[in-house]
């Protein structure tokens, strides 16, 4: 333990992480390989089985993650991550391409005992509580690219630029009643011509109440 790591934050981590997989979407027994172990036209083995379709995934999520809080109250989380998604299918030789990467950075503060006068039915009541402050922003990148192995030839058939801007502000009015204002604005612009751009607003209020002690 670094004492002064110990002394300028609350929390901090570093974090990464991998995950793969392979997977045979559909295959058959080769009859041919009954009669001959050897295919006449190409002179090469034939196999025991013929695959029409094999899917090859690998995400990086995180690829890299820093999350820390100070002891001024101030949060920091930058992230970035990247997927890619490998689909070969053998009846026509095309292979399907579609990679993702995406980048995020999130600030937030936490005011302590922020103090509020209500007047509700006549009655004044005053609340004290802490008001935390988050903001998120975000881009993510995917692209679709079709292969043909047969005549190399490589089209890019869709992808999506996506912003995304996430704030949220929650404040505590008692021990077991929580409020939370939320902001979320999402635009996104495709890499085909055909598709228009979207833009998808929602906002709004919540009330949270803990039954708990």
């Amino acid at each position: 333990r670094n004492k002064w790591f110990k002394k300028k934050f609350r929390r901090f981590s570093l974090s990464h992480g991998y995950r793969a997989s392979y997977s045979i979407n559909s295959f058959q027994t080769n009859l041919e390989k009954q009669n001959t172990q050897i295919d006449p036209e190409t002179g090469n083995l034939l196999p025991d089985l013929i695959l029409n379709n094999v899917v090859l995934t690998d995400q990086f999520n995180p690829l890299m993650r820093v999350d820390f809080e100070m002891k001024n109250s101030v949060s920091v989380l930058a992230e970035v991550s990247r997927d890619r998604a490998l689909s070969m299918s053998f009846d026509n030789n095309l292979m399907t391409e579609i990679n993702g990467q995406v980048y995020t950075l999130g600030l937030g503060y936490r005011f302590k005992d922020v103090k509020f006068v209500t007047n509700i039915g006549g009655n004044k009541t005053r609340l004290k509580g802490d008001l935390n402050l988050k903001g998120d922003i975000s881009m993510r990148d995917n692209i679709t690219i079709i292969r043909n192995l047969d005549i190399d030839n490589n089209q890019v058939t869709s992808g999506q630029n996506l912003f995304s801007l996430k704030f949220t502000a929650d404040y505590s009015l008692s021990k077991n009643l929580n409020a939370l204002f939320y902001y979320d604005h999402s635009f996104s612009k495709f890499a085909v011509s055909t598709a228009f751009p979207q833009t998808t607003i929602n906002s709004g209020f919540t009330l949270t109440y803990n039954f708990g002690n």
